[in-house]
């Protein structure tokens, strides 16, 4: 009797003591290590940038939902963490370092805003950090050839020289030039104007609008005056999504409705539709500088397509949410290379050592001597009931 009862005791103690290491265990393994944590910083309220900022969060978070839902990476979840910026510059900086602070943050994805951007690869901050950045929403190439960026969009460079090729194409003989004052305006003022003087096309007017949100009704009036004034057959425009769609429907109720306008490819066309009406807003032309979403002519879109209609059924198919997808694709490539125990600094090492990457018919190329995105663009227009065709 006395040995059961010793055997008892024994067995019992051993059981407790096993709980007591399991539940040690437990509360010393933190939540996180079972996530794979990514950081986009933008804004999805700002007037310049928000709209592409929730339409790549968007696209991001689909993705990562598809992947989640077979499993996640290596059996972990991925989940993106999202810092608003209002359009802020120094806000950007403080967010990404703010994230940054999480060691269990492998890599940001999908940034949006010009100025933070520029302060950031001007300050080799995200080699700093040693937090790499895949995909942002930006063209200016001083910035995505920047230590820790991996671009995939084209640059604002090669759209806007694209945008003059069109003009040249069609023979327009008095163009104007509306740049806004924020981002990449005045710099691709700049550019189009030399373009223009090298291919022969007449600018007669180049016109600066002041980018303040709260004068954003007057400042446009005024600018629009001066388009209109100026008699134009193309109106090249240099600015973002709200100002673009505003200055066509000014233009298209005024004596200069006939001039053809050009946009660039941060302006989505259900802005112009819902500002100009369908029929005003046919013809215009944007210039993309990723692949078309809305037709599956490629493999990627038609993945693109599936994912979106399955995790996010009630977001629109569109430029920004295309985007987010593939800065999400990239990203978990470059994750499932790192390991099954993922760092910050293994995530970087796969991006640098990717080499030529298929997404599904299109192609990025990362290597330690140069980092290329897509590298094309691809023009598109308004049509009939404001659909946008290729």
């Amino acid at each position: 009797m006395l040995l059961q009862r010793t055997r008892a005791s024994v067995a019992f103690f051993n059981a407790l003591f096993a709980t007591i290491v399991s539940a040690l265990t437990t509360v010393a393994t933190p939540v996180a290590a079972q996530e794979v944590l990514v950081g986009q910083v933008g804004s999805q309220t700002n007037i310049v940038t928000g709209a592409n900022g929730r339409g790549i969060n968007i696209g991001i978070n689909a993705y990562f939902a598809s992947v989640n839902a077979a499993g996640g990476v290596n059996g972990k979840k991925l989940k993106l963490v999202f810092k608003e910026d209002d359009g802020n510059g120094p806000k950007m900086v403080a967010a990404s370092r703010e994230l940054a602070a999480n060691k269990d943050l492998v890599a940001f994805a999908g940034f949006v805003n010009t100025s933070g951007l520029t302060e950031m690869a001007k300050k080799n901050t995200f080699a700093e950090l040693g937090v790499p950045l895949v995909a942002p929403l930006q063209g200016d190439k001083t910035i995505v050839s920047a230590d820790g960026i991996f671009p995939f969009r084209s640059g604002y460079p090669d759209e806007t020289t694209a945008l003059i090729k069109e003009a040249v194409s069609t023979q327009k003989k008095r163009v104007v030039v509306a740049y806004f004052s924020a981002t990449f305006g005045p710099s691709m003022e700049k550019l189009a104007q030399d373009e223009a003087k090298k291919a022969g096309l007449p600018v007669v007017a180049s016109i600066k609008i002041d980018a303040a949100p709260e004068k954003f009704k007057e400042n446009m009036a005024a600018a629009s005056a001066e388009v209109i004034k100026a008699n134009p057959d193309a109106v090249i425009m240099l600015m973002s999504s709200r100002f673009a769609a505003e200055m066509v429907r000014a233009v298209k109720n005024s004596p200069a409705a006939s001039a053809q306008m050009y946009a660039m490819s941060v302006v989505w066309a259900d802005e112009i539709v819902k500002a100009a009406g369908a029929e005003k807003a046919r013809g215009t032309v944007i210039i993309q500088a990723i692949p078309f979403p809305y037709s599956v002519t490629l493999p990627v879109v038609g993945e693109y397509q599936r994912v979106m209609k399955q995790y996010a059924p009630s977001e629109q198919i569109n430029f920004p949410t295309f985007e987010g997808f593939i800065a999400g694709k990239i990203t978990v490539e470059a994750i499932k290379r790192a390991g099954p125990n993922p760092t910050r600094e293994k995530v970087l090492k796969a991006l640098l050592a990717m080499g030529e990457y298929n997404l599904g018919g299109v192609y990025v190329n990362y290597g330690p001597a140069a980092r290329k995105g897509w590298g094309g663009t691809d023009p598109s227009v308004i049509g009939p009931n404001g659909k946008l065709l290729h």
